[in-house]
């Protein structure tokens, strides 16, 4: 028998050196509320719901019967040949909780599958809608879409990109709307949104025949950085798809389901999408469950007679699965009436308050910005002008060392930290997180300021 060390050296986690992880194993054992425990009886704070998924803490007993009832009813529902009372129920629940005007929705297991999907269904919308021309699709640097080939094709991050190239073809990328880097060497508001405007210009550089859809993650927390977007930028691109007939995708894996304290990261910024992707929160983490949420004017196109192949011409084992969809019912049941979606409204500005109040005290913080229950901030060498830490100093992963030290979880890049604790965190909970983030700062102020 192996000993754990051996063991752990080939247990493939995501994006893990293996070989360092299993010289200081990090081993959970149970959570409770927005806390886990690991197998020596350590306590930490997920700030940041597991990864953006345990938006309804763990141990939530609502979640846990109906999967267990379900289990016991029926675990599996041929897909080939119908669906279940369980996904009927959750598409009749997600009709009065989506957008207006996205009444269509495909289930399935993960983030991935649900972008792979949106990329799917956008190419054969456009050979049935009578432009089988239009393939390429335009994504951002820094966004991350997902694992399977077509969502990395789509994500703008050499970091996990670069291992896998050529990928495939047809995907173009612009630089993200990060106005505290603006790629453009511009400055809000003067700049007249810039970054979304060349967005137009990509699409009309391209030529508007060839271009199928824009895909964007609202809000983008990846390892290239924390963007939150001004206001102005997804109305600028919404119009310029509809100039030029291109499907407008926004990718909700993270943003959906109450995280940025509106249903929706489209209700947050009031833009209408063509296609949501959505996963991760979508049932608390308790069953693998995502899905697409579709316009009803590009369903259209898909709807026909048997003898004409026009139906959607995908699918996954586990999509629409009856325990999964059971898990989602009951989260999206107590999303509404918890009032959940307010909560993170309310308790998330509370979080930006203190977080606010914090670079007010440290002055490596540059800037705090985010959504709802998506708060953070990023570290600076030089507030006045932005400047970044030398590479070697990487201010966002000391931060992470501190205050998991402490007992908090969070997520870091190299320059920013970033929180999405649960929604049903309270107040009591941000002070907590708020206590333990000023600690992690006061430790680590010595080495920035000999670094600055």
């Amino acid at each position: 028998m192996p000993d754990e060390r051996d063991l752990l050296e080939h247990l493939i986690l995501d994006f893990t050196q293996m070989r360092s992880f299993a010289q200081a194993p990090f081993v959970f054992e149970r959570g409770e509320g927005i806390r886990l425990f690991d197998r020596e009886g350590n306590v930490y704070i997920d700030g940041l719901s597991g990864v953006f998924v345990a938006s309804l803490g763990y141990g939530n007993r609502e979640i846990v019967d109906a999967v267990a009832a379900q289990l016991l009813k029926l675990h599996f529902a041929p897909p080939l040949h119908g669906t279940n009372v369980q996904a009927l129920a959750l598409a009749q629940a997600l009709h009065e909780f989506a957008p207006a005007g996205l009444r269509t929705f495909k289930f399935l297991s993960g983030g991935s599958e649900a972008t792979e999907a949106a990329l799917k269904l956008v190419r054969q919308y456009f050979k049935q809608a009578g432009h089988p021309q239009k393939f390429k699709f335009i994504g951002r640097y820094g966004g991350y879409h997902g694992a399977t080939m077509g969502a990395l094709s789509a994500s703008g991050g050499r970091e996990r990109k670069s291992a896998f190239e050529p990928l495939v073809p047809g995907f173009l990328h612009v630089h993200p709307p990060y106005c505290y880097h603006c790629p453009y060497g511009q400055t809000y508001p003067s700049c007249d949104i810039t970054c979304a405007r060349i967005i137009e210009k990509t699409i009309e550089a391209e030529d508007p025949a060839t271009v199928a859809a824009v895909i964007q993650e609202p809000i983008s927390v990846s390892s290239a950085g924390f963007v939150v977007p001004p206001r102005e930028f997804h109305e600028i691109v919404r119009q310029a798809c509809d100039k030029h007939t291109v499907l407008d995708i926004f990718d909700e894996i993270i943003t959906g389901f109450g995280r940025t304290g509106e249903r929706f990261a489209a209700n947050y910024y009031g833009v209408m999408p063509d296609i949501i992707c959505c996963g991760k929160g979508m049932s608390g983490g308790y069953a693998p469950l995502s899905t697409v949420l579709v316009r009803d004017t590009v369903w259209d196109a898909f709807l026909g007679l048997p003898e004409e192949h026009r139906e959607f011409h995908h699918g996954h084992t586990f999509g629409g699965n009856p325990v999964a969809c059971a898990a989602g019912l009951a989260a999206l049941h107590q999303i509404t009436e918890r009032k959940l979606v307010e909560n993170a409204k309310e308790v998330g500005a509370y979080l930006r308050q203190g977080l606010d109040a914090l670079a007010e005290e440290f002055i490596s913080i540059g800037e705090v910005r985010g959504a709802g229950l998506l708060q953070g901030f990023e570290f600076a060498r030089d507030r006045a002008t932005h400047e970044r830490y030398p590479t070697n100093i990487k201010p966002g992963k000391l931060f992470e060392a501190a205050a998991r030290e402490r007992g908090l979880i969070a997520r870091t890049g190299d320059e920013f930290v970033a929180f999405a604790p649960a929604l049903i965190v309270t107040r009591t909970d941000i002070d907590d997180i708020l206590a333990i983030t000023r600690e992690s700062l006061a430790e680590i102020a010595p080495i920035l300021a000999i670094a600055g």
